[in-house]
């Protein structure tokens, strides 16, 4: 123990590094004389008690999902079951090295197999890969598999990628990373496809048409089959986006829309933990024309000399295949959390689907129709962001006619939603609606939390312009210049030389 800890008599001295297998001299020597250390780097030191007392006082100042409400409006930060973390924990889960047989990795490999056949079913897709470790991999790689399918048809001049104004930041930026030119469509005054303005942009350019659905605006297109057609009787491809999902689960899929490609976020659907970069898997599904330009591995079910089932992963990439796009199999551990989730609830997950949206419609009809006596109070109200009679998972609020009448703005009333006890609802997006919150309270809460939510978001309304807009008065961290921020990043630790 004493090499591994070195107190010293005395608890500051804290943890001491094991002897170093080189010496100083030969651990130089392999160093360029550029990039050596002028003077020794200044580390804080720590007794155990110290850093203990240290990360549990930075969890305190952090606020997630198992802190409070989080209605981050298209992230779907909702509860994440702990029987999937016991789960993911098991040795044959944890334990395991990817470079270790097929013979041992079993059980892992079942789960795989089972994750993507229940992938493609839920999604009416025909073959799945897990590898994708995000959902903006998962869209660049399936844009990429799309890419591949008309190269291979001789059809190179289809360079134009089209999505509607609604869209999620990362469609656009991951079709520009396969090299494809942006065409953006606006949406009717209803916040709908308009399906005039797709028909104008259409052509024999067209690679394909990213769209998710229900819309960031939390309405569902009733006539996405339309837009499919228009699409493909221009040669193109329709590409699903699946981070809204969850609204949808059970009670229609991708596949019945007329879509070719689809990304899942296992992270946001399937209840993996997600925020603060991670972990997250984005697993890709694709109609069959499309399945030779997946990345590999996937799994194959066999059975063996013995009749028993057996598993296999599948590591010849064809011709076409876009090949890897992550290390192993992508986020294993996430995929596992996902597949005891699907496991624990089976055909009950199209109740989630009920219970997100029956709790968005809920939510939002609380706030734009309060009392009597309070509306009494509130000087002006937030108005729809995208009018509709019913919305899905999530909904917009334009804070606009607040921020006219008090010059209380949509991040105003954000951040004095964090004195409440909150996460604020996302800001500013999508950038269509102006003012913009979009909230999205997820099935796993309940009726009271956001009942109370409502009262405080109104009661907020009713407050003091200068108290809202200075807030947030109660965290560990005032407002911050974001600005200056943005122009004066620091990027290094100040300890550091």
């Amino acid at each position: 123990m004493s090499d591994i800890f070195a107190f010293d008599g005395a608890l500051e001295a804290g943890y001491a590094q094991p002897a170093p297998l080189l010496s100083d001299a030969e651990a130089i020597a392999g160093i360029p004389e550029s990039l050596r250390r002028k003077s020794l780097p200044r580390w804080p030191r720590a007794s155990e008690p110290e850093l203990v007392r240290h990360f549990t006082w930075l969890s305190r100042r952090n606020f997630g999902i198992d802190t409070g409400f989080y209605p981050l409006g298209s992230c779907t930060m909702k509860h994440n079951p702990r029987v999937n973390e016991k789960i993911v924990q098991l040795a044959g889960m944890n334990d395991i090295h990817p470079l270790a047989s097929e013979s041992h990795l079993q059980g892992l490999m079942a789960i795989f197999y089972e994750m993507q056949e229940m992938l493609a079913h839920c999604a009416g897709m025909d073959s799945v890969t897990l590898q994708p470790v995000a959902g903006a991999q998962g869209e660049f790689a399936a844009i990429r598999c799309i890419q591949e399918f008309h190269r291979s048809k001789g059809e190179t001049n289809r360079d134009k990628v089209i999505v509607p104004d609604s869209a999620h930041g990362t469609n656009p930026a991951s079709a520009a990373m396969c090299g494809y030119q942006i065409i953006e469509i606006p949406s009717q005054e209803d916040g709908r496809l308009d399906l005039d303005a797709l028909r104008a942009v259409v052509g024999d350019d067209t690679a394909a048409m990213m769209v998710t659905n229900p819309s960031t605006l939390g309405i569902f297109e009733p006539e996405i089959a339309e837009a499919a057609e228009i699409v493909h009787d221009a040669g193109g491809q329709m590409y699903y986006d699946g981070a809204n999902f969850n609204a949808i689960l059970g009670k229609t899929s991708p596949g019945l829309m007329g879509f070719d490609a689809v990304h899942y976020n296992l992270h946001k659907t399937f209840s993996q933990p997600h925020g603060g970069g991670g972990p997250g898997s984005g697993p890709i599904g694709v109609k069959s024309h499309l399945a030779e330009y997946l990345p590999k591995p996937v799994v194959a079910r066999h059975e063996d000399e013995g009749g028993l089932d057996g598993w296999s992963y599948v590591w010849e990439d064809p011709a076409n295949s876009i090949g890897k796009v992550q290390q192993w199999h992508g986020n294993s551990g996430a995929v596992v959390r996902a597949w005891a989730f699907y496991r624990r609830y089976g055909r009950d997950l199209e109740k989630m689907s009920e219970h997100a949206v029956l709790n968005a419609n809920y939510l939002r009809h609380r706030i734009l129709n309060p009392d009597a006596d309070v509306k009494a109070k509130i000087p002006a109200m937030p108005v729809d962001g995208a009018p509709a009679k019913v919305v899905k998972h999530e909904f917009t609020l334009s804070m606009s006619p607040v921020k006219d009448a008090t010059g209380v703005s949509g991040k105003d009333v954000a951040k004095r939603l964090l004195d409440y006890g909150y996460m604020a609802p996302t800001l500013y997006f999508p950038m269509i609606v102006p003012e913009c919150l979009m909230v999205e309270p997820t099935e796993t809460e309940s009726k009271e939390v956001l009942d109370k939510f409502a009262e405080d978001f109104l009661t907020i309304l009713t407050e003091d312009p200068e108290l809202v807009k200075t807030a947030p008065h109660t965290t560990d961290v005032s407002r911050v210049d974001e600005v200056w921020a943005a122009r004066n990043l620091v990027l290094r630790h100040s300890l550091g030389e």
